[in-house]
């Protein structure tokens, strides 16, 4: 029989009765003879509520005391769980953060966790107990509660896997797995059987909502095998692995992401001399914002043009940085543009197929899409369009690589 961490999201244990459709998938489990340890993220709109608490006392609360707050609401959780396993005679047993203990650096709210301590979990496994572990909490090495940051409960559950060597980690969702594009864009979208870590690394990256980032990194770098399913219906779910299968058979285009949420700034007519990219981002990533993709073009006068992309959220504040820093360099002008998107081709195929992003381009083209941008890895080929035209290039792209359930279109 095999160890499997459970790793159930908001959604998933957003009501009693939810909590308790929990319990019986996970009694089924243990009814089979495996063991199982599981993570909880706290009931859905939980988060939400404890942080408009604070933010009702104070715009800047202690990142110490709304860890000690935001901890509370995983905490409610293991213990309802609990009580449903208990109720149908499923022993279990409920271990915060603290208690485990996960231990994780001081940086509150955005702590990463260092070790787990498998000890008390190995012992309760042994006596024939489910264990209970609350998601997006640790403790640090003086002894505060410390927290993941949003999703860190899908990080909690992978990081459990390793520690305790887990022949599985799964991730239970409200969607049955990882589709080649958002269902909801296209309909004919097709359920991955499975995807390698690196293809749903970069799904993550690019816009793809099922799996946190940071929980992709964490399983790829311990090989922890991730399965993603649906709380709400049986079936087999994504696996994703280490392991590409003959790369023959793998189709060239796995999936395709896109990310709404993206603006872009370009800085015109900035000297060409050495540090300039440096003098531009330096004061950007001092402000703690995060650029995306960059583009810089040399004109014959022996100035520059340098574009870059930053997310929606920090389009503002870093218009009012690079207009200063454009100032000081002498640029001629700062232009800007929040009504972009980015959308992404990613495919561990395209290492032996050439042609992708003649075909990528050729299909936006027939549809009179311009390409703003263009950013690529060995596996993943992204653009830049107007936000007006993302539906229609993920459809059209979606076609042109033939990802569609044939039986849905």
């Amino acid at each position: 029989m095999a160890l499997y961490v459970q790793k159930f999201g908001g959604t998933s244990v957003g009501s009693v009765e939810r909590i308790e459709a929990v319990a019986e998938k996970i009694k089924r489990f243990r009814d089979e003879g495996h063991d199982i340890v599981v993570a909880v993220s706290a009931m859905s709109g939980e988060t939400n509520r404890l942080v408009a608490l604070s933010q009702a006392i104070s715009n800047q609360p202690s990142p110490r005391e709304l860890d000690v707050l935001l901890a509370t609401g995983e905490q409610v959780t293991i213990a309802l769980l609990c009580m449903a396993l208990q109720k149908l005679d499923c022993d279990a047993v409920s271990y915060t953060g603290t208690q485990v203990p996960i231990l994780t650096d001081s940086a509150h709210t955005k702590a990463r966790i260092q070790s787990i301590d498998t000890v008390k979990m190995r012992r309760d496994l042994d006596a024939g107990k489910v264990v209970v572990v609350a998601g997006f909490q640790g403790v640090d090495q003086f002894g505060s509660i410390t927290t993941l940051g949003r999703g860190g409960s899908d990080t909690t559950g992978v990081a459990l896997a390793a520690a305790l060597k887990a022949d599985e980690c799964q991730i239970y969702t409200d969607v049955d797995g990882v589709y080649t594009t958002d269902p909801r864009v296209v309909k004919s979208a097709r359920r991955l059987d499975r995807i390698t870590f690196e293809e749903m690394l970069e799904m993550a990256s690019q816009g793809s909502k099922v799996l946190q980032i940071r929980a992709v990194e964490f399983a790829g770098k311990y090989n922890v095998p991730l399965r993603v399913l649906s709380s709400f219906e049986d079936g087999p779910g994504t696996l994703i692995s280490l392991e590409e299968e003959d790369i023959m058979e793998q189709p060239i285009i796995s999936g395709i992401a896109f990310n709404r949420d993206e603006a872009k700034l370009t800085v015109l007519g900035v000297p060409d001399v050495p540090g300039v990219a440096s003098r531009i981002l330096g004061p950007i990533s001092a402000a703690n914002i995060e650029v995306d993709m960059i583009v810089q073009n040399v004109a014959e006068d022996r100035t520059t043009d340098f574009t870059f992309t930053v997310h929606r959220n920090d389009y503002d504040k870093v218009m009012k940085v690079i207009e200063q820093v454009a100032d000081d360099l002498g640029a001629v002008e700062v232009k800007g543009d929040n009504t972009i998107c980015k959308v992404s081709i990613v495919g561990v195929g395209m290492r032996s197929h050439a042609g992708v992003a003649s075909k990528m381009f050729d299909a936006l083209a027939s549809e009179s899409i311009n390409i703003q941008m263009i950013s690529t890895s060995e596996i993943k080929i992204a653009v830049v369009i107007a936000e007006k035209y993302l539906e229609l290039a993920v459809r059209t792209l979606h076609a042109a690589f033939g990802l569609s359930d044939e039986s849905l279109v």
